[in-house]
């Protein structure tokens, strides 16, 4: 492996200045844009002779290791026969708050340039310069210092030895890494049947730099078949990073399980699970400012630390693991997974992380994307979450408090909201005779106030601190930034109730935003056991025409599993007339074929019905009931249930796509069965409806893309509960008489196919 290092400036001296307290207050978020106006204000003042923009690079040995240290300098001033390296920096706050001589990340980074510069022209000594611009006033202030050669060489070493710590450590990690993966082999001592197929083809897909779109059967070890060929390719150098998202936190402790495995085997991989920030919030609220959570306040002065002292000493870094370094070096959880994410070999983590253009990880540079790999877990999921990032809201209530709380308190918040106010009680009388509606573009007036808004909100912000505000404030940035993606993939709608008034940048199509956020990464693996039909997906999930797609069929025989069709109607019309037939039927399952079951409906309500019914014509069966609003200890003793052996019969009522039927692993006698009540479509609304209507104009089958495709993946999710290894046997029964239509008997696992009809 090269002993090479390559390091921008910036990246070198922020790391070994880097200092201070996290900050959830508020910051203006259009500093960025301030900064490159700024800097290209004042390098057009510049005279003709002098340079912007000048590249520098330059190569340290130190150690075993050579550094590559490359940046961009803003400016090179001439000035009688002397040169000037010129540093420009935006400052928010009035420049007057600059005490002493500057800040010293930001000599830092000019002593770096004028090092660089000085060595490839040989000078003895050079002048730096501070330019601070204030970003409202654009008043400025200059600090000068002249620089010996000499000095800047010993200040260019000091940086080097601060980061080489953490650069040595690495080498030595991706070194004994990359051996330790080149012996890898399957953790298993066989194959299962179709997993050597996945995993050849995951493989294959890495080799080619094409995306995968995969279906492979619940049971199969889809896991360790996406990830073994992963990590191969990552010990052959194809590869240096890998992302394992997922949206349930059952899956990400297989992903964990997994890496245990490989290791155990002697393989050295590091692994960080990252946790939702309110999951590991050390507080009872998660407010993130320096005088109300120590964790925050000093968290820069001591992350090198912790990252180092966990780099050492550990490879699975799981919740628990980084709670404990968290607690022992004092840093914020959450933001210490983060960090850990960019010192990794793989992340596991939600699919936000990469694919929510809010969250996304973003110092994740162009040239690591080419190197890193995506493996979508139960990528089904991604459908909705995708229509959910890409999405924006507003509702006139918010707009309304705002009014009445800043009324007398700040008039520009007032004024601005009163006017957005305004608007959605203007479009309330326009639209009086529809409680919904759809707009062919967004009102140039709207994004005006909404704008005026967030200037106004962020003046205020800058002083005090208001939870509404900030919260609204947020949310209309993000409102903003969604509408500038608005194309034929989105549709503008407004729903109006008694109460308030909802305007929606609806995502109907998330298949090129998408696509957009997974652009430049080597490879992209989307899998699921119900990824089906596979064009559907490869279609909405924004894949290619050049991409593969795989369908495994199951390994296990048709003889593990008797299938049961019972023609009734769940239909929301006929539910009060078809409940106690399903009651009936559910008794006389239990009565033939004691076991532990899960029962699963399309609603809660619609659960509870039958529930009720059930207790009330049978109270010795032993129940269990999904409730709302489970915690995790409660979902855990909900499965912990479902013991082996019984000598009792157990009936668990569930929701579908919910909680328990996707990702839950009841190996085994703990299930014996599984039965669904109706094919799952979601309720009719407005919303789906859009859906529809879109995939219809596009020549497609929109009542399939907005409800069969997503009802029948959810009973498919649930029915697959049930047959998870070679040695299990078990009932479905499917209650619905669509399921002998041959629109949906087609979206069936082929293992299902041979049933019996339940007169």
């Amino acid at each position: 492996m090269s002993n090479h290092v390559h390091i921008s400036v910036r990246t070198l001296v922020e790391y070994v200045f880097q200092g201070g307290s996290i900050d959830s207050r508020f910051h203006s978020q259009s500093t960025l844009l301030d900064g490159t106006r700024i800097h290209q204000k004042i390098q057009k003042t510049y005279q003709e002779t002098d340079q912007k923009e000048v590249y520098f690079r330059t190569e340290i040995p130190f150690g075993d290791l050579s550094f590559i240290i490359d940046g961009r300098c803003d400016g090179l001033l001439f000035r009688d026969g002397a040169v000037i390296v010129d540093e420009i920096k935006s400052f928010v706050q009035p420049l007057e708050q600059l005490t002493g001589e500057g800040i010293p990340v930001h000599w830092a980074q000019a002593k770096m340039y004028a090092y660089m510069y000085s060595l490839d022209n040989e000078l003895a000594a050079i002048t730096v310069q501070l330019t601070y611009v204030h970003v409202e006033s654009e008043a400025k202030k200059y600090y000068q210092k002249t620089f010996t050669f000499s000095e800047l060489a010993s200040f260019a070493l000091e940086m080097i030895e601060g980061y080489a710590p953490y650069a040595m450590l690495q080498h030595e990690h991706y070194s004994k890494r990359n051996v330790s993966l080149k012996a890898l082999n399957f953790p298993f001592e066989t194959y299962r049947v179709g997993q050597r197929k996945l995993a050849g083809s995951v493989y294959k897909t890495i080799l080619d730099e094409k995306s995968l779109f995969a279906k492979a059967p619940t049971g199969i070890g889809k896991t360790i078949s996406t990830l073994f060929p992963t990590v191969k390719a990552m010990g052959e150098g194809h590869i240096n990073r890998i992302f394992y998202l997922t949206a349930k936190t059952i899956t990400r402790t297989t992903a964990e399980e997994a890496f245990t495995m490989m290791r155990s085997g002697g393989q050295c991989i590091n692994t960080i699970t990252i946790t939702a920030k309110d999951k590991v919030c050390f507080k009872d609220e998660t407010i993130c400012q320096k005088d109300y959570c120590e964790f925050a306040n000093g968290y820069y002065d001591r992350i090198n630390g912790a990252i180092l002292d966990i780099l050492k000493h550990e490879f699975g870094m799981t919740r628990e693991v980084v709670e404990a370094y968290a607690r022992k070096h004092t840093v914020c959880p959450f933001e210490f997974s983060i960090d850990l994410a960019y010192a990794v070999d793989v992340i596991i983590c939600d699919y936000n992380y990469i694919f929510d253009p809010r969250v996304s990880l973003k110092r994740l540079l162009e040239e690591q994307k080419k190197s890193t790999v995506l493996l979508v877990d139960e990528a089904h999921n991604l459908v909705d979450r995708g229509r959910e990032m890409f999405s924006a809201s507003l509702n006139k209530a918010t707009f309304l408090q705002l009014k009445k709380d800043f009324k007398g308190k700040s008039k520009p918040i007032h004024d601005t909201a009163h006017q957005v106010n305004v608007w959605f009680i203007a479009m309330k009388k326009e639209k009086a005779d529809q409680n919904e509606f759809v707009l062919e573009k967004l009102d140039n007036r709207l994004q005006l106030h909404l704008l005026q808004f967030l200037e106004a909100a962020e003046q205020v912000l800058q002083t005090e601190t208001s939870q509404n505000l900030l919260d609204a404030y947020f949310m209309i940035k993000n409102f903003m930034k969604i509408a500038e993606l608005l194309d034929d993939h989105y549709v503008i709608y407004g729903e109006i109730d008694k109460h308030d008034f909802q305007l929606k940048l609806f995502c109907i199509d998330p298949a090129k935003p998408l696509q957009q956020m997974g652009k430049g990464f080597r490879s992209m693996v989307f899998f699921s056991a119900t990824l089906s039909p596979l064009p559907y997906y490869q279609d909405i999930l924004g894949g290619k025409m050049e991409d593969y797609l795989l369908s495994i069929p199951t390994p296990f025989s048709t003889e593990q599993v008797d299938v049961f069709i019972k023609p009734l109607s769940t239909r929301y019309r006929d539910r009060e007339r078809t409940k106690d037939a399903i009651v009936s039927l559910v008794q006389s399952l239990l009565k033939n074929r004691p076991g532990n079951y899960l029962i699963f409906f399309p609603s809660y309500q619609y659960l509870l019905a039958v529930y009720d019914l059930f207790k009330q014509t049978d109270d010795e069966t032993k129940t269990l009931i999904q409730s709302t609003g489970m915690t995790e200890s409660d979902r855990e003793a909900f499965l912990e249930a479902f013991k082996p052996k019984q000598n009792e019969t157990l009936l668990g009522f569930a929701v579908l796509g919910g909680i328990f039927s996707e990702g839950v692993d009841l190996i085994g006698d703990r299930l014996n069965g599984v039965v669904v009540v109706g094919v799952g479509l979601p309720q009719l609304c407005f919303e789906r409806n859009l859906i529809k209507d879109f995939f219809y104009k596009q020549g497609k089958n929109g009542y399939d893309y907005a409800y069969v495709y997503p009802g029948m993946n959810k009973v498919l999710q649930a029915g697959g509960r049930l047959i998870r290894s070679e040695e299990d046997h078990g009932t479905i029964v499917l209650i619905d008489d669509r399921f002998l239509q041959k629109q949906y008997q087609l979206l069936l696992l082929l293992e299902w196919q041979e049933f019996t009809i339940f007169k």
